[in-house]
């Protein structure tokens, strides 16, 4: 961490099911309160830093977490990450978020990329009064990811894969540790995802290394239970404004149920932007960070303007 990012941010905890999650809270000016965590098992420094200092700088306050079981929180064992656990934790999030110092709990959006963009439509779903909810190249339809990986995948390693997910569920029931397998991999190995853009994913989030410490794996049974999870069909039920970025040439998170799922929801914007997965954190930056704060502060900032005029 520079010493800038060390003035800018803040170390924090909360409680979160039988332990904690670890946090980076960077003190906002607006009153606004971002919060954000990565994909399905990647820990907040690469999977938030680039994005969170941008909307810090134009004023929000940001809470950028890890799940239990991932990066520094809390939580055993480690890398087994039940759906049920992360969305509990975003419930977590928004109840510490709403009572930091400075932070107008009427205020708060949600972001989130991949995996992550799936659980904040469904957590949307459950919180009306959510300000606004950033899906940004959002898993939101299991069956047709899992299709994807299966079109690049060898098929002798889909059944190594499905096997040692079987026998890690059956392990877990008598206590054996986790079968954990890659996040990322070529066709032919046993590993989460082989579509061409996982591959995207080292450079774009950890350029530099920074992160050495970031253990590229999951247990092999939350991998297999991803592909069976269907978020977007929450999008009905999400009435606050949620803005849907997706990518054309996406193979991880296939765009179009995310398109879908942004034309069902009441209260949607979509944006589509060229490029693959990781797109958003390499050469379409600008273009998705541009779109991302327009709309944050189209939904956290300006209706307030508008209510302090009427008031006069």
């Amino acid at each position: 961490m520079t010493s800038a990012e060390a003035g800018a941010r803040q170390p924090v905890r909360f409680v979160s099911g039988d332990t904690e999650c670890a946090a980076w809270h960077y003190p906002g000016t607006n009153g606004a309160c971002v919060i954000m965590a990565g994909g399905f098992a990647v820990p907040k420094e690469p999977a938030t830093d680039l994005f969170a200092r941008r909307f810090h700088d134009a004023g929000f306050s940001v809470l950028a977490f890890d799940y239990r079981g991932v990066g520094e929180s809390g939580g055993q064992p480690r890398l087994v990450l039940p759906v049920k656990n992360q969305l509990a934790d975003w419930e977590a999030a928004i109840a510490f978020a709403a009572s930091l110092p400075g932070v107008d709990p009427g205020r708060l959006a949600l972001w989130g990329f991949s995996a992550s963009g799936g659980h904040v439509i469904r957590v949307a779903a459950r919180h009306p009064r959510l300000a606004a909810v950033i899906a940004q190249t959002p898993n939101v339809g299991g069956p047709a990811a899992m299709r994807s990986v299966t079109s690049h995948q060898k098929p002798l390693a889909m059944l190594r894969f499905t096997g040692r997910a079987v026998a890690d569920a059956v392990g877990a029931l008598v206590g054996r540790r986790p079968l954990l397998v890659p996040l990322a991999g070529e066709p032919g190995a046993v590993a989460m995802l082989v579509t061409p853009d996982v591959l995207d994913g080292p450079g774009a989030l950890d350029p530099d290394n920074r992160h050495p410490d970031w253990q590229q794996k999951v247990a092999a049974r939350s991998a297999l239970r991803l592909a069976f999870y269907q978020p977007g069909r929450d999008a009905s039920r999400v009435r606050s404004p949620l803005l849907v970025l997706t990518c054309d040439q996406d193979q991880t998170a296939p765009p179009g149920p995310a398109i879908d799922a942004a034309r069902r929801a009441p209260s949607a914007e979509l944006v589509r932007l060229p490029g693959r997965h990781y797109a958003p954190f390499v050469e379409m930056h600008e273009q998705a960070v541009e779109a991302e704060l327009s709309f944050l502060r189209r939904h956290l900032l300006d209706q307030l303007t508008e209510i302090a005029t009427s008031d006069l």
